[in-house]
């Protein structure tokens, strides 16, 4: 630091100004409050997850605690509520702690817990405040996302003179993402336009809100299970990108029955073939329970059989078990093959599963009303939230 030019104090002019504690508004802030609380938890027993850098965890006497950390918003829990209340004392000591009780609204999110266990989250609030700022609060609703033959491209009607709802209508959307794996594939199909939307492209965005206007009630649930196994479904659309002809991958991981993670994006390179879209779909998905898997090693979670991917493409399939590298494939990049190694240390298990069986087809592809329906309840178990 220095002092600003013009304002130089010939007597002290290497003297600057010390902050005895980080203020809101400043860059450093975020990060010096981050490192405070960190270096307290770290005092108190609490590591830090390699996996998720927002989460600390600790092991006392048996009981597992977790918290994990948004700026200044913080949720603790754990199996010994003694252990629990003893770490909220210890940071009310030190910190100026509001004390908000069972959470029933984090972040946005809304819980709503069951006599028989289960977990609810959803964000209707949310959702009806992004409705209003639309005004769409009183339109009638849809059955789909998006419509079923519906095909987006760039330039595909007139420009919008004013981009900036759409822009921002896409931003709120994102976020709803997080308890409403449904609509993961129409945000990341109309995610694709945001520099020059158009006319067309507008109007699907608010097919998807009238759609959630029908279904602002509806939540995710988590129910108890006794089954502590990984499962994840893979799929991907072949050449679906009309401009680029790049190919739109998607899947969802569950653990226990209940889903985890899920995701809907548009691959990288063009795919010479279904196959490869779907391998690189599989990759992909191996990723991601890769790390859930480090994840759960860190709190203390162990599988004692390997964690299944349901693919509905036999080629793929059998792709990911075969570890000779074919003349149809040797040009596919050397990183997506670590699902070979995987599969052939039995960490993985590629199986088939018919096509009309895969949920991850919600994630690549607009469907029907009676196969979106289908999809979507076996996907997430909506129901309305108690």
């Amino acid at each position: 630091m220095s002092q600003p030019e013009g304002f130089i104090d010939s007597k002290y002019p290497l003297a600057v100004c010390k902050l005895q504690k980080s203020l809101y508004g400043l860059k450093q802030a975020p990060k010096a409050w981050f490192d405070t609380l960190k270096m307290f938890l770290g005092s108190l027993g609490f590591m830090r997850s390699v996996s998720d850098s927002s989460l600390f965890f600790k092991k006392d006497n048996g009981a597992l605690l977790l918290i994990l950390v948004y700026v200044d918003d913080i949720l603790l829990t754990g199996d010994d509520s003694s252990a629990v209340s003893k770490v909220i004392n210890l940071l009310g000591d030190k910190f100026a702690l509001k004390t908000m009780g069972e959470v029933n609204y984090f972040l946005g999110l809304e819980a709503t817990r069951t006599s028989h266990g289960s977990i609810f989250l959803n964000q209707s609030k949310y959702l009806r405040d992004l409705l209003a700022k639309t005004h769409l609060e009183n339109c009638k609703s849809m059955s789909t996302p998006m419509a079923l033959n519906l095909e987006l491209a760039l330039g595909d009607s007139a420009e919008l003179a004013d981009p900036s709802p759409y822009r921002s209508t896409i931003g709120a959307l994102q976020y709803l993402t997080l308890t409403r794996p449904d609509i993961s594939f129409a945000i990341n199909k109309l995610s694709q336009f945001l520099k020059n939307p158009t006319i067309n492209q507008w109007i699907a965005v608010k097919h998807l809100l009238r759609y959630l206007k029908g279904t602002q009630h509806l939540g995710i649930e988590f129910k108890p299970s006794q089954r502590p196994l990984i499962e994840g479904y893979s799929d991907a659309d072949w050449a679906s990108n009309l401009d680029d002809r790049k190919s739109t991958g998607g899947h969802c991981i569950f653990f226990g029955g209940n889903l985890l993670t899920w995701t809907s994006k548009k691959q990288h390179v063009v795919s010479r073939s279904s196959a490869e879209s779907e391998y690189r779909s599989l990759a992909d998905t191996a990723a991601d329970i890769v790390w859930l898997h480090s994840l759960f090693q860190e709190l203390g979670i162990h599988f004692e059989s390997p964690s299944v991917i349901w693919c509905d493409n036999v080629s793929a399939a059998a792709l990911a078990s075969n570890p000779v590298f074919h003349a149809r494939t040797k040009h596919i990049e050397i990183d997506v093959h670590f699902i070979r190694d995987k599969v052939l240390n039995k960490e993985l298990d590629v199986r088939f599963v018919p096509i009309d069986k895969q949920v991850a087809n919600i994630f690549t592809k607009p469907l029907s009303a009676s196969q979106f329906q289908i999809l979507r309840d076996t996907l997430v178990g909506y129901k309305s939230v108690p």
